[in-house]
C-alpha cells in the first residue's frame, strides 16, 4: 500500500489524464483507470480521456472517508482485524505519558493482537463503565532504596 491520497492535492479547475493523475499521486496508470471504472467522472467520452480536478478530489475524499471506522470510547482499532473491537474480558492497562494524558493498552479478542489508544486521565471516566482499567503502582526505584550498611 502506497503513501495516503491527498485531496488537495488535485487543483479544482484543472482537467487532468490518467497519466498525469497518475503522477500526481504517485499511482499506476492502471489504479487510475480501476478509479474510473469505480466512479470517477470523465469530462466527456473523447480522447484522451480527462478528468476535472474537482471530480478528482471529491473522488479521493470519498475514497478515504469510506474507509474509516469510527470507534466507541471503549473500543480500540485492531490493526490485523482491520474494524475496532472491545478488549478481551472488558480489560485494559494504563500506561501515563504525561501528566494529564496516557496510552491504553488491551488484547483483540478475535486475534490476541495488541491494541492501543491515547486517552486523557479524565476520559478515562467515561470509558470505566464499560471497561475495567488498570492504573499502575509507583515501585520503589533501586536507586532510592536504603544504602547499604557501613562496616567499620
Amino acid at each position: 500500500m502506497g503513501r495516503a491520497l491527498n485531496p488537495n492535492w488535485a487543483k479544482i479547475h484543472r482537467s487532468y489524464t490518467v497519466k498525469e493523475v497518475a503522477d500526481l499521486f504517485k499511482r499506476d496508470k492502471n489504479t487510475v483507470r480501476n478509479w474510473l471504472k469505480n466512479g470517477l467522472a470523465v469530462c466527456d467520452s473523447g480522447y484522451p480521456i480527462l478528468i476535472l480536478g474537482s471530480a478528482l478530489r471529491e473522488f479521493i475524499r470519498t475514497k478515504k472517508t469510506r474507509r474509516k471506522q469510527k470507534c466507541r470510547p471503549w473500543e480500540f482499532y485492531c490493526m490485523r482485524c482491520k474494524k475496532p473491537q472491545t478488549p478481551v474480558e472488558n480489560m485494559a492497562d494504563y500506561e501515563p505519558q504525561s501528566a494529564t494524558k496516557g496510552r491504553l493498552i488491551a488484547l483483540c479478542p478475535v486475534c490476541l493482537t495488541v491494541m492501543n489508544k491515547y486517552a486523557s486521565l479524565s476520559s478515562l471516566e467515561k470509558i470505566k463503565g464499560k471497561l475495567e482499567i488498570s492504573l499502575p503502582t509507583t515501585q520503589k526505584q533501586i536507586n532510592k532504596s536504603n544504602p547499604p550498611p557501613l562496616k567499620l
